[in-house]
This record gives structure tokens, sequence and C-alpha cells, in this order.
């Protein structure tokens, strides 16, 4: 069985990216696997295929595309070239690879791919809905009647969780609710891990002997990083903000306006194994989103290193976090409830071990890898098409 993965952004850098690249990973070690991205970093299993484009364009901006357009920003003309450098990539790598079985990642817009390749080629596929590329289903309609015709299309749609699944019938309807089955995103069980050495970031960060209270991610406003910065005052720890974006001026001139001295912006680590030793040497995660997180795979690297986490209650957080035994919520937009929650943890830490504890066992049952990775495996083997010849056609 050879599978095919389609990607839209880059591999590292965004919760999508990051599930694709450990999904097809893992799946490689048992299946011929390949996959098409703007991305050509090598990963472990998995042979590459350049996805080309006019220019880079993102849902909500890329990390690692600073400078991208935004799907809500294209002109139609330029819809219809970037569709062409699409379609010209995947059948470039289709009659290379012949796969069995196409897995989309994001509802739009390499879902339009694999349905014109379903049509001609008979492949099926399956779509994982991430979350990330809804809000621009909603605010620009150009993008909901070819999604909503590869929706129908697919054998498989899998939202990252159930709010994602429930938004997505808000959107388009659920006329297709009986091809739904959630999946969550995993966790790497062995690189985010609770034993690292931690004391190399204590010199670099003047950390030695402070606690820490960590964030990760993109700098949007939605991620609602500056009410941590406001609750920062009222906390007793070094408060560290890792990643880059459109927030990160605002929230450097909101520290300096309110004086802080315990708020320090340590930018977007990439791939670093400097981001792990931060999950790890945190002493609380906050992911004080405002908008339905699908489920933030931030998250689940902290838990996985054995850190409690102060999250809001949106969208698919509550997958992974229940309140009290491995992290407390807050309500969005809440400084002071941030502040209440992270202080319990920090002057407690015989609960915050306890909790730690949890977060770690946790992520072990429900989110590794080869957890996920094994029930995506029983849909490829279960819809995938054998051709009875290369030209993947019945007729000769």
């Amino acid at each position: 069985m050879k599978i095919l993965y389609l990607q839209t952004f880059p591999l590292w850098g965004s919760g999508s990216g990051t599930y694709a690249r450990y999904l097809a990973s893992e799946v490689g070690r048992h299946f011929k696997v390949a996959m098409v991205s703007p991305d050509d970093r090598d990963i472990p299993n998995v042979k590459r295929y350049p996805l080309k484009m006019f220019d880079r364009v993102a849902f909500t901006g890329h990390p690692e595309w600073p400078e991208c357009k935004l799907f809500t920003q294209l002109t139609n003309h330029e819809i219809t070239e970037l569709y062409e450098d699409y379609l010209d990539s995947v059948i470039d790598a289709v009659e290379s690879f012949q796969p069995n079985i196409i897995h989309v990642h994001h509802a739009f817009p390499l879902s339009w791919i694999a349905r014109v390749i379903k049509g001609i080629y008979q492949i099926p596929y399956i779509i994982t809905v991430h979350g990330s590329e809804l809000p621009t289903v909603q605010k620009d309609r150009r993008y909901v009647a070819l999604t909503s015709d590869a929706l129908r299309r697919a054998r498989r749609v899998v939202p990252n969780s159930f709010w994602t699944k429930e938004w997505l019938f808000k959107i388009f309807g659920d006329e297709f609710r009986s091809q739904v089955r959630v999946i969550p995103g995993g966790v790497d069980l062995h690189k985010f891990n609770p034993n690292l050495n931690t004391s190399d970031i204590d010199k670099k960060y003047d950390l030695a002997g402070k606690k820490i209270v960590l964030f990760a991610g993109k700098l949007t406003a939605y991620k609602g990083v500056k009410y941590l910065v406001q609750a920062a005052k009222k906390i007793p720890a070094e408060v560290m903000i890792l990643g880059e974006g459109p927030e990160r001026e605002n929230l450097e001139k909101r520290v300096v306006e309110m004086k802080l001295t315990n708020v320090q912006f340590g930018g977007h680590l990439g791939t670093s194994i400097e981001l792990n030793k931060f999950y790890k040497r945190a002493s609380v995660f906050v992911a004080p989103s405002t908008w339905d997180e699908p489920l933030g795979l931030v998250i689940l690297e902290a838990m996985a290193t054995k850190t409690p986490v102060v999250v809001t209650r949106k969208g698919g957080i509550p997958l992974a976090v229940k309140d009290g035994v491995n992290g407390y919520f807050v309500r969005p937009r809440n400084a002071t409830e941030i502040a209440e929650k992270v202080n319990l943890l920090l002057n407690n830490e015989e609960k915050r071990q306890k909790m730690a504890e949890n977060a770690r066992k946790i992520v072990e049952q429900k989110f590794s890898w080869e957890a996920i990775a094994h029930r995506f495996i029983l849909m490829y083997m279960r819809f995938s098409y054998f051709p009875k010849n290369k030209n993947h056609s019945n007729s000769k």
C-alpha cells in the first residue's frame, strides 16, 4: 500500500505542518509513503515531491513565511494561478509514485486537486481538517463551493477535534456527517520528554533559580498572549514568550508601558531543541487563546514533558485538558484568572507535581503518534484503491 500526503505549508513552524510530518513518518515505518509540500527538508521514511506555487500563501500567516500573502488577499486570477501550480505538482507526484490513497491536510485548497485526481485516476482520498483554514472560508465565500464538493467526495473527513467537527458542519452543512471521524494530533514521546538537561538555557536566558511560566506559539491576536502579559505583573516568575507573528511588536510595547521586568521574548525557535527544554523547564504552560483553538499541539507537547497547563476552554482543548487533573481552565480575555490559576500551581509544588504526572500519563495514553497513526492506517487499508494496470484504470 502506498499513501501520498498533500500539505500546503512548511512542515515546521505550525501545528498542521508538525501533524503532517509526524504522521507521515510514523506511517512510513509500515508502508510506502510520499508527500507533496513546499518544504524539501528530509523526513524519515518519506519520499518528497515539491509543491510549486507562484507565491507563498497562508491562512493566518506562517512563522517561516513572514512576508506571505493570505488567501483572503488573493485576486481571482491569483487563485487560478495557484490552482494550476498545485495541480501540476500533484499530478507529477501521482504519476511518479502511483499511490493507492491520498491524504490531504486542510479542507482546502489541495482537497480541490485531490477531487480532480479522484475523478481521473480513481484514487480515493481522505481530508484532515485542522481548523485553521475555517476562518478563511467564513470570511471569503470564494472558497466554499470547491471545498464543499471536495468534502462530499472524500471517503473520510477527519477533523482534529469535536469542536472542529461542529465548526465544519456550521460552515458546510452536515450532509457528509457519516464520513466524519475525529482523530486528534499526536506527540513524539521520545522528543518531548521530561528528562532533558536545561542548565544551558538557564545560563543563556538568565533563568537560574527562577520559576518559569511559558507560552509558545504564533503571536497573533487570537492566541490571547496580551492577557498573559497583563497577568505577568501579578505572577512571581519569569514569563517566557516564544514565537513570532504580527502581535509581537504590540506585546513588546505593552511590556514597556507596564514597566514589566519579568517578561522575555525568545522568538521562534523552529526545530531547535531549546523549545523542548523550555517545555521541560517551565513550571506552568499557558495557552490563553481567545478563539476556538482546534487542539493546540503545543499544549500536548508541554504536557508530554510533565508540565501542567493553564488554558482557555476553547475549541478542542478540552480533549486533552481535564480541569484540576492536569491543568486549569480560565475564561478567555481574563488576565486576573490567568494569574490566579498560575499562582495556584507556583505556590503548591505538591499539587503541581501531581498534575505534571497526570499530564504525561494522558499524552501517553491518548496522543502518542503510534496510536494516532494506527487509526489512520486502518482507514487507509479500508479505502485504498489497487488498479489493475499502471494507468489507474480497470479498462484496457
